[in-house]
């Protein structure tokens, strides 16, 4: 690790300048010789290095989301190239170009933070062996190496003899629990970190091999650094368990503020959302109001969360527009208007239709007879015209079918 460390020596002085500087302020406030003092200054370091990578986060959300989207076809492409490699590989690259994915924005964080984490390294071994570096003079070393947290040098380790830690002052009990708390500490927080992007913050419409491997590295990572903590300092204990920490909660905003399409955190978001809007009237923020603009610009194409989102608006009365506002519109009362759907009676039973039937037969039978006696009491000598002849004849071939008029022969094979 010494050899690993040694190879970012050149970054050891920028990093002892800016932690002899926070010590300045520190100092003043705990003593010079003061664990916390020392302490916070590491801390303050690692804030310091997390926000001047914030633009590399958002390119490893953004990466990692297209990533999740591109399973799906690069699956089927090693799939359909499965005995040609180089094909299989241009494909993906061309692939990657065509949507703007980078496989390696995902690693960013990671990579641009390992010359300061290995340099911090280096710097807190040399105040463990009593050397000067970078802008740490003697007096600074001394005070260093005087400095505890909890009773823990920041340069001890877990591994370290009962002798070395005599020099520095410290008990091996006391290193050791100290050190045993930071690593589970620095783990749990790795783990959950994890756990709430897998179970929060992942389109469940897609299931591909991606979800998996992330499902592995959510317990795989958190044995390796406990593994590798055994082997950290004190100091390097702290500024990991900082460094967690500051993910945990950037990861926990970002699933709260910006969650994935189609993930429960996404749900949850537009809740509060439409919640927002049921209580104001309006979209609140700009956040809010570009969030309603992509769900709007995505037309057909919306997933089930965003269309319930637009049924929910839709039921408040309103509309969302092209540029992430609500407005009033239009809402057509149910069973209404021209596209209100037909209701369709309600089936009866068979005792009902038998009863209808029976009363429909004794109306029939009661309007017969009366027509049968209203023909006896007419007189018998009032007999139809001919005029009337003709009339009821005409009728009848009208009802028939026949035409008016003479009629065409009929061919003497049909007689």
């Amino acid at each position: 690790m010494d050899t690993i460390a040694s190879l970012f020596s050149f970054i050891t002085t920028p990093v002892s300048w800016v932690i002899v500087q926070f010590h300045k302020v520190y100092g003043a406030l705990f003593g010079d010789d003061s664990g916390w003092a020392w302490g916070l200054s590491i801390v303050s370091l690692v804030v310091l290095i997390r926000i001047c990578l914030i633009p590399l986060f958002v390119k490893q959300i953004k990466s990692t989301r297209n990533m999740q989207v591109l399973q799906p076809k690069m699956k089927a492409i090693q799939e359909r190239y499965k005995n040609d490699k180089q094909r299989q590989s241009e494909e993906m690259m061309k692939l990657y170009k065509e949507t703007g994915t980078n496989p390696l924005s995902s690693c960013l964080p990671i990579l641009a933070q390992s010359p300061f984490f290995f340099a911090l390294y280096h710097v807190l071994s040399s105040i463990a062996s009593g050397k000067k570096i970078g802008a740490i003079n003697q007096d600074l070393l001394d005070s260093a190496r005087q400095a505890h947290i909890f009773g823990a040098p920041l340069a001890a380790k877990f591994t370290d003899s009962v002798e070395k830690l005599q020099s520095l002052d410290a008990t091996l009990l006391d290193v050791r629990v100290v050190t045993a708390v930071m690593i589970v500490l620095m783990s749990a927080s790795q783990f959950f970190t994890q756990r709430q992007l897998m179970t929060k913050n992942v389109d469940l419409t897609v299931k591909t091999p991606y979800m998996q491997q992330q499902k592995m590295l959510m317990y795989i990572f958190p044995v390796i650094f406990a593994v590798m903590g055994v082997n950290f300092p004190v100091g390097v204990l702290v500024y990991w368990l900082t460094t967690n920490v500051w993910t945990m909660g950037q990861q926990m905003y970002v699933i709260n503020q910006n969650p994935t399409p189609g993930s429960k955190a996404q749900d949850a978001y537009l809740q509060r959302v439409l919640k927002t809007v049921t209580s104001r009237g309006q979209v609140r923020g700009r956040t809010q109001r570009r969030t309603v603009k992509a769900i709007v610009a995505k037309g057909p194409d919306r997933n089930d969360i965003e269309r319930k989102f637009i049924t929910g608006l839709s039921k408040l009365g309103l509309v969302a527009q092209e540029d992430g506002t609500v407005k009033k519109g239009e809402v057509v009362p149910e069973g209404e208007g021209a596209v209100a759907k037909r209701q369709q009676p309600k089936r009866q039973t068979k005792a009902k239709r038998q009863t209808h039937a029976t009363a429909g037969a004794k109306d029939e039978a009661a309007a017969g007879s009366k027509t049968s006696l209203q023909k006896q009491d007419a007189p018998q000598d009032d007999k139809p015209t001919s005029a009337g002849k003709s009339a009821s004849g005409s009728s009848r071939q009208a009802k028939s079918g026949q035409r008016k008029g003479p009629q065409r022969p009929k061919h003497p094979s049909k007689k």
